[in-house]
């Protein structure tokens, strides 16, 4: 009997009320077992992606080797019987949650890196990000006899540079990319190169780093920090690295843009030990903690931040506004971002299997409750529930985002727009379909000012992808305007 491919845990109805992490991709080359330092690095970027997570490697005497495994990192790619499979100086890696294709339903398929054998070699590719024209380039590439083995927008890539006439992979690369539209940051590798790519308007970041030697792309600088690597720079948008024998080469292949980072990194997907744009994520997210307590004063007894994303707001809020800081509601550390319910009534606990209010610390108490956004808004009820349950006076709560009005279509799983609360509710509908004393979220230019632009958003020509908020997309979302989705102007 054929054996049964592994349960793959069920959202936890907290994160089924949060925007989803995208993926995050890792390479290393120039270092012994290299494999072993992109499992760390893939560890650290755990965050960005829980479904399941993929390596390839290369060395010159046995050649290519892949292992994809679902599940969390630490559960398959620390064991030493593993990685010992996937020896070798060169080495990429990505950790997934699904944006494009059977959500929530992965198969072994779909999981990254992507592999190729083509005429000049053997190449692997990991994509952050998402193709907002993938469904039509499936369809070219189908009619022209490809054969698809995966749901994913990413393995467009690999068939576009299987049909590129050019001869080196960096140059088949630039061929398939300039056919893409939407965003990607890209690890990919071939017997002697690792390779690193942006989209030309850097919407998913991508840093360089060194160690010792050799050379390190990660999505993030925190998987730089659990390896002892250097951060060196960002790749920039629009940019193309090749790293062989211990050089680095920069490339241009694209037209240059005006640069459209995703500000959500900032308030939510990054993690707050990381650096972004020369700027520390967590100072960012206190920063937006103390405009948004300049923006949204209240009376009240203590601020708590909704654990752990809503933390480092919650603490610029407190000293901006001089209302003592207090740790009111306490996260099951031990609970993982997922969580199996085995019985109904089990599940119907809810968040409280990864929340418990600190009741002595509540009890009476007005409480400013900061959390990083409100997406359906299931969540904040049932949090408000157990605030008053514990005897909370007041509940104020402060989000440390704009309204999310619109869906993300660049590597961001998000609900449909009509099952956004802030799509279709005014600010003070939401406050009372919430059930709390009053709602306030940080304005766009707020956000801006909290990121480091001192005079807000420029209207004419915004600084970064905010399209979850302002509806302004800045790539067409080609396929999606296919199947009815309608652009801000035309739904207005």
């Amino acid at each position: 009997m054929p054996a049964m491919p592994p349960v793959q845990p069920r959202s936890h109805p907290l994160d089924d009320d949060k925007l989803r992490e995208e993926c995050g991709v890792f390479g290393v080359t120039g270092v012994v077992d290299a494999a072993n330092f992109v499992a760390l690095g893939l560890h650290a970027l755990q965050h960005r992606g829980q479904e399941a997570g993929g390596i390839v490697s290369h060395d010159p005497v046995q050649g290519f080797n892949s292992a994809r495994r679902f599940g969390y990192v630490r559960d398959s790619f620390t064991k030493q019987s593993l990685m010992d499979t996937l020896p070798g100086p060169l080495a990429i890696g990505h950790v997934r949650y699904s944006t494009t294709g059977a959500k929530g339903n992965t198969q072994i398929r779909d999981v990254q890196p992507f592999f190729g054998e083509f005429s000049m070699g053997g190449a692997a590719i990991a994509h952050n990000g998402n193709i907002t024209n993938a469904d039509a380039l499936r369809r070219e590439l189908i009619d022209r006899g490809s054969i698809f083995q995966s749901s994913s927008d990413s393995e467009c890539i690999i068939h576009l540079m299987a049909r590129s006439l050019q001869r080196k992979v960096p140059e088949r690369i630039q061929d398939a990319l300039r056919r893409v539209e939407g965003a990607f940051s890209i690890v990919a590798m071939t017997r002697t190169k690792l390779i690193g790519v942006r989209d030309p308007l850097g919407v998913r970041p991508l840093v360089l780093g060194q160690l010792g030697d050799g050379w390190v792309l990660s999505s993030e600088t925190c998987a730089l920090d659990i390896i002892g690597a250097d951060f060196i720079r960002e790749i920039e948008p629009g940019e193309m690295v090749v790293i062989e024998d211990g050089e680095v080469k920069s490339h241009r292949p694209f037209a240059p843009q005006r640069p459209r980072f995703c500000i959500f990194e900032h308030v939510y997907f990054s993690r707050p030990d990381s650096i972004l744009g020369g700027r520390s994520v967590y100072e960012t997210r206190r920063q937006i903690g103390v405009e948004l307590a300049r923006e949204a004063p209240v009376e009240a007894d203590m601020v708590c931040p909704v654990p752990d994303s809503g933390t480092p707001a919650a603490i610029g809020y407190s000293q901006e506004s001089g209302i003592p800081y207090a740790m009111g509601i306490i996260r099951n550390q031990y609970m993982g971002r997922t969580f199996i319910e085995p019985t109904e009534q089990i599940r119907n606990m809810g968040v409280r299997l990864k929340l418990n209010v600190n009741r002595a610390l509540i009890r009476g108490k007005r409480i400013v409750l900061v959390d990083d956004s409100v997406v359906r808004g299931t969540t904040s009820i049932k949090i408000r529930e157990m605030l008053l349950d514990a005897g909370a006076a007041a509940i104020h709560f402060r989000i440390a985002s704009p309204p999310t009005a619109w869906p993300c279509f660049y590597g961001v799983d998000t609900p449909d727009r009509e099952k956004l609360l802030a799509a279709t509710m005014s600010e003070d509908e939401m406050c009372v379909h919430l059930g709390v004393d009053s709602l306030r979220f940080i304005s766009l230019d707020g956000l801006y000012r909290a990121v480091g632009e001192a005079l807000g958003r420029d209207q004419a020509h915004p600084q970064y992808c905010d399209a979850c908020f302002s509806g302004d997309y800045p790539v067409i979302p080609t396929d999606r305007i296919e199947k009815g989705f309608r652009l801000k102007e035309a739904a207005e």
